[in-house]
C-alpha cells in the first residue's frame, strides 16, 4: 500500500539530489544565466517537495481523526500480534496501528493497537 506523495516525494528528491550534486559543475562554467536557471530549478523541486509532505501529513492527520472516532480501541497483547490472522478474522473490520508507522507515529502511539466498531 505504497502512497503516491511519498512515491513522488522521494522521486522529487532524488531530482533535487542530482541537481544539487551538479552544483560544482554548474558553478565553474560561470554562466550567470545556466547558474539562476539552475537554482530557480532547485528551489522549484524544494517547493513541491514541501507541498507534498503537508499533503501527506493532511491525508495522515484525517486517517487518525477517524480511527480515534471508532467506538471501541485497545492495546494488542502479544500473544494476540502473534496470531494477528486470527484476530483480524474473529474482530470484522479491525484496523491495527503500529507505534513505529507514520499513522502511529502520527496518532503518539506508544503500544500496538487495535481500532474497531464493535469490542474485541
Amino acid at each position: 500500500m505504497k502512497e503516491k506523495e511519498k512515491a513522488e516525494i522521494k522521486r522529487l528528491s532524488d531530482l533535487l539530489d542530482a541537481l544539487n550534486h551538479k552544483d560544482a559543475t554548474v558553478i565553474q562554467q560561470g554562466n550567470p544565466d545556466l547558474i539562476a536557471q539552475h537554482q530557480k530549478e532547485k528551489d522549484k523541486l524544494a517547493a513541491e517537495i514541501e507541498r507534498l509532505k503537508n499533503v501527506r501529513v493532511e491525508k495522515l492527520s484525517n486517517e487518525a481523526q477517524k480511527l480515534q472516532q471508532l467506538p471501541f480501541s485497545r492495546e494488542i497483547t502479544k500473544k494476540e500480534q502473534a496470531d494477528m490472522g486470527a484476530l483480524k478474522k474473529s474482530a470484522r473490520g479491525l484496523v491495527v496501528v503500529h507505534p513505529m508507522t507514520a499513522l502511529g507515529r502520527e496518532m503518539g502511539l506508544k503500544v500496538v493497537t487495535g481500532y474497531a466498531k464493535k469490542a474485541f
